[in-house]
């Protein structure tokens, strides 16, 4: 399960690497972390790491659908973090949009309103609401360190995520080495499958990090929900899918709250 996890680190980090040292021999201008800059990535790297392990946790203990409805809840935690540690809180308006979308959220995967049963504190979801508070704690390292920089918004969010790669690649490496079901041999042989999954979550990574280094982690992470309705319409549009007017109504709310987010 971890090592699943730890492809994304591992792989990404040479490619971010790469990019990041082409960059400064050209016409980068770099400047110098601080204290502030290494204790935020160091958090927030760790704290994506134990997010993406308890979310993992919470696939095999029930299912994809309820791992994924607690951790859609990282909006919620990242609109608290954002005002009380960086000072940055939303309007009343963007906090309507917040409970908004995630109520559009959760009836989308639920497959139409969530009721007692589907949102009981079972295992899964206990590992669910973990995985939410971790995914928050990550993009608030990420916007904390990224203010400490100077330079442009591309140069501060690419060494951001640079470093987050490092250090989560030495932390878990490290781990997944000094554990009793070691299996390092396993995730380097599997170098050729993992290299997609490498590309494809750098590039994720780097556009989380510009967002959330020009604006409100709270409003990124609330408009990064749209990602439920792209599914949702690649469902329709390739597998041919059948839906429920709930659940097209459900996409409807979805989209209202990100519109309020976007007008706060």
């Amino acid at each position: 399960m971890a090592e699943a996890g730890y492809v994304r680190f591992v792989y990404a980090l040479p490619i971010a690497l790469l990019f990041t040292i082409c960059w400064m021999l050209g016409p980068g201008t770099f400047t110098t972390p601080g204290v502030r800059f290494w204790v935020s990535v160091g958090l927030g790297g760790c704290a994506q790491i134990l997010a993406t392990m308890a979310l993992l946790r919470s696939f095999r203990l029930r299912d994809f659908a309820v791992g994924t409805l607690y951790a859609k809840t990282e909006v919620l935690f990242v609109g608290a973090g954002t005002a009380i540690f960086l000072s940055e809180p939303l309007a009343w308006i963007g906090w309507v949009g917040i409970v908004i979308c995630l109520a559009g959220v959760m009836a989308l995967v639920t497959g139409g309103a969530p009721t007692v049963s589907t949102l009981r504190l079972d295992p899964a979801a206990l590992f669910g609401v973990l995985a939410a508070i971790g995914f928050a704690g990550a993009a608030l390292g990420i916007r904390s360190a990224s203010l400490s920089l100077d330079g442009s918004t591309a140069e501060r969010a690419m060494t951001t995520l640079t470093a987050m790669l490092a250090i989560q690649t030495v932390v878990q490496g490290a781990a997944l080495a000094l554990s009793s079901t070691s299996s390092i041999g396993a995730v380097r042989r599997a170098w050729r499958q993992s290299i997609g999954v490498a590309v494809l979550s750098l590039a994720g990574s780097a556009g989380w990090a510009l967002a959330i280094t020009l604006e409100n982690a709270a409003k990124v992470r609330t408009l990064g929900q749209i990602e439920i309705i792209f599914a949702f319409a690649i469902g329709i549009v390739v597998h041919h899918e059948v839906h429920t007017r709930r659940e097209y109504a459900a996409s409807v709310v979805t989209g209202v709250g990100m519109l309020l987010i976007i007008a706060a």
